[in-house]
């Protein structure tokens, strides 16, 4: 087990995805869209560092949970986003990969925590 958030792949991802989004919006006009799409992909990063130090795994998998719906709502500001032109298909698919990878590690992390069936 990884001894500090940083160690964790779900982690480095979401930070990858959070700098992606900073990056895409920086200089979009449209602040109330930026912002949102920014701390959703924020929170994904810093759920997974805040579950990370809480004292039991239910805690910890209750912040992947709620990190692992903030990726669903990237995506889904990346469809607003398509469809107000703010960004091109290509950067728009760039974003869903990173962001789906990224929903799919902490799904797989947060069934690594659930206790194991024994016969």
């Amino acid at each position: 087990m990884a001894k500090n958030f940083e160690e964790l792949i779900i982690w480095q991802d979401a930070r990858k995805l959070a700098n992606l989004i900073h990056y895409t919006f920086m200089d979009l006009s449209d602040y109330a869209f930026k912002v949102q799409i920014y701390r959703a992909s924020v929170s994904v990063m810093n759920n997974i560092a805040e579950g990370f130090e809480r004292y039991s795994k239910g805690d910890f998998k209750r912040f992947l949970q709620f990190s692992k719906g903030s990726c669903s709502e990237v995506r889904s500001m990346t469809y607003l986003a398509i469809d107000f032109k703010y960004i091109d298909e290509i950067r728009a698919n760039e974003i869903m990969q990173l962001a789906t990878k990224t929903k799919a590690g902490i799904a797989s992390f947060i069934t690594s925590l659930q206790p194991s069936k024994s016969k």
